[in-house]
Formats: structure tokens, C-alpha cells, sequence
């Protein structure tokens, strides 16, 4: 049974960092993309950062410059460091393994 779980977030200050970690089982991890998606109250889940299985890595233009994507396969898990936080990346932050497969979030909140 794939499973996927979030951790590392918390409420740090404008201009912080946080890191997220994702802990992955049940699955050949290797084989496919992953990605962070987040998701803010009364606002659609969008795409935070996504890596491929060979490695390609793209951003969504709100976080380009800020965060990076990383992922361990012999670990199985998947990073996102975030720097320079913003009170609107305020969200709850999700792991996904590759089309359907969802963790239960982590919630990021950024507030002085």
C-alpha cells in the first residue's frame, strides 16, 4: 500500500525558512515523478514544484527562486526547502507520487 507522509512545517516568520520532508512506502519509488503541491483556504490546490524520474525539475512561478525540489531515492523521500517565506505561502502542503497518489499535508503557516 503506497504511503506517503509529510513533515516539517510549522509557522515561522516572513522572510524564514522552512524545510519539508516526505517519507515514502509501499511503492518502487524510483519509478515515477513526484511533486508539492499546496493548497490555501478558499483557493484550488496548485503546483508548488515537481522532479521527474530522471531528475528534470520545474517550479511554479510564484516560489521560482526561493524553493528547491530535491528527492532521495535510496532514501525514499522527497525535500522541499523553502526560503524567504511569504505570508502568502500560507497553505497546507501536499507530497504526491506520481498521478494519484496524495500524502495527508503539512500545514505551512507564515505570520509575524
Amino acid at each position: 500500500q503506497v504511503q506517503l507522509v509529510e513533515s516539517g512545517g510549522g509557522l515561522v516568520q516572513p522572510g524564514g525558512s522552512l524545510r519539508l520532508s516526505c517519507a515514502a512506502s509501499g511503492m518502487i519509488f524510483s519509478l515515477n515523478g513526484m511533486g508539492w503541491y499546496r493548497q490555501a483556504p478558499g483557493k484550488e490546490r496548485e503546483l508548488v514544484a515537481t522532479v521527474t524520474v530522471r531528475g528534470s525539475i520545474s517550479y511554479g512561478d510564484s516560489v521560482k527562486g526561493r524553493f528547491t525540489i530535491s528527492r532521495d531515492n535510496a532514501r525514499k523521500a522527497l525535500y522541499l526547502q523553502m526560503n524567504n517565506l511569504k505570508p502568502e505561502d500560507t497553505a497546507v502542503y501536499y507530497c504526491r507520487y506520481g498521478m494519484n497518489y496524495w500524502g495527508q499535508g503539512t500545514q505551512v503557516t507564515v505570520s509575524s
